[in-house]
């Protein structure tokens, strides 16, 4: 049979003249060949070369060519100098080649500045906390070095004084931040339980339904002396309350009195009804609690504000011979329930905003990130940690549930203040 030949097609040709080819420079090929030494390994051979060469680069820009006469140059090379870049969160030491200028100035490689940068540290450290990495386990949670490589800044004391700094310079960045720009009209404040002390979060949400952690307070208890520092705190830092501002409380007296004092007819209380239901049923033997419980719930379910105040009170008339304990408790604050009922929210907003669900899931989070402190030393410590917390825990945040909704809301709010009808202590009638 006769042999034919098959010339390769254009498209054939074109597709082996798109085949990209690689030098390999011969310190890469010599990286290559430990590669039985582990990924990591190689990646540092190899980056230490790379910067190596990019510092020399950097040095010839400056200097020009080596052993080349230049009477107009204006730095010269002046040997090599110990120091260290940072890698995969710890320091690593390396020789630095210098530069100095012609007037006897040191003169930075902008490579070796980029490599010995700081700030991936810092995150890597602050990243390492987040989830969960204890101060003293933060040097096992790196990749392992190379046999004969040095590492720096990861002891249990070192990572401990690194965190120390940025948690205070990040809590002290975020408590001078103005919140007037963010257009804040919904605030619910909580307290956090750490040891002695208890911290009060402010979460503020604004009219898209976006969350944002506005303030904290350290003190021994939610007292409305904390509580009105908190608040202070708040205008001072640009909040407007003359259209009025919307508290969510679990029903704290000295909270309730702070928000009193500090904004007094321009705040309207919604006391958080799931608290108020635990408060009732505290009061009743357990064969009692089942019924009382889908009264209550039936009453907060209503539309009507009206209706569902006179629902309430007659289950407090019910309750009030054999149970007077549960229906004071049920009396006292009930207009304050029925705040949302009373500004026209229905649905997954009315849903949301009837508890102070919202904050306690930031609390909850907040607890998770602080469970590794086995002992709270002072209150700095315990805002620190709190503030570092709350860091983390913005990282998950979500929009609002029914956040649709809050334009109608805050439509209503307004319509009240400019009535003069903003009495969140006023029952409804």
């Amino acid at each position: 049979m006769k042999k034919t030949r098959t010339e390769p097609t254009r498209l054939e040709v074109a597709a082996a003249a798109a085949t990209p080819t690689i030098q390999i420079p011969l310190p890469l090929g010599i990286a290559l060949d430990a590669v039985e030494e582990g990924f990591f390994s190689l990646c540092i051979a190899t980056g230490r070369r790379v910067l190596a060469e990019m510092m020399e680069l950097d040095r010839t820009a400056l200097c020009g060519p080596k052993w080349t006469a230049d009477p107009e140059r204006e730095a010269h090379r002046a040997g090599s100098a110990p120091s260290e870049v940072t890698l995969g969160g710890r320091r690593v030491a390396l020789r630095r080649p210098r530069v100095r200028s012609v007037d006897g100035r040191e003169v930075e490689l902008p490579s070796f500045a980029y490599a010995a940068e700081r700030d991936p540290l810092d995150r890597r450290t602050l990243d390492a906390i987040g989830v969960g990495v204890s101060t003293r386990d933060y040097a096992r949670s790196l990749e392992e070095l190379p046999a004969g490589e040095t590492q720096r800044a990861v002891s249990k004391s070192a990572v401990s004084r690194r965190f120390v700094a940025l948690s205070k310079r990040q809590l002290g960045e975020w408590l001078s931040r103005p919140v007037g720009e963010l257009g804040i009209r919904i605030v619910l404040v909580d307290g956090i339980v750490l040891g002695e002390h208890t911290v009060l979060l402010a979460l503020g949400i604004d009219s898209a339904g976006e969350k944002h952690v506005l303030a904290l307070r350290e003190g021994t208890t939610e007292n409305a002396a904390v509580a009105r520092a908190l608040l202070s705190d708040l205008i001072e830092r640009g909040l407007d309350a003359s259209e009025g501002l919307i508290f969510g409380i679990d029903g704290g007296k000295g909270l309730r009195k702070a928000i009193r004092e500090v904004f007094g007819a321009l705040a309207v209380v919604q006391r958080c009804q799931v608290h108020k239901e635990r408060n009732v049923l505290d009061h009743l033997p357990e064969a009692k609690r089942a019924s009382v419980r889908r009264a209550m719930r039936d009453a907060y379910g209503l539309v009507d504000a009206k209706k569902a105040e006179r629902a309430l009170e007659n289950l407090a008339r019910a309750l009030e011979h054999e149970h007077p304990g549960a229906a004071a408790s049920l009396r006292e604050g009930l207009a304050e329930t029925l705040t949302l009922q009373r500004l026209g929210v229905t649905g997954w907003l009315y849903r949301t905003l009837r508890s102070t669900n919202p904050i306690e899931n930031l609390n909850g989070l907040v607890g998770d990130y602080v469970g590794n402190v086995k002992r709270w030393r002072s209150g700095n410590m315990v805002v620190r940690w709190v503030g570092a917390g709350i860091r983390e825990a913005s990282r998950s945040f979500r929009k609002l549930r029914g956040y649709q909704e809050i334009p109608r809301l805050l439509a209503a709010l307004k319509t009240l203040v400019k009535q003069g009808e903003l009495d969140t202590e006023k029952k409804v009638a």
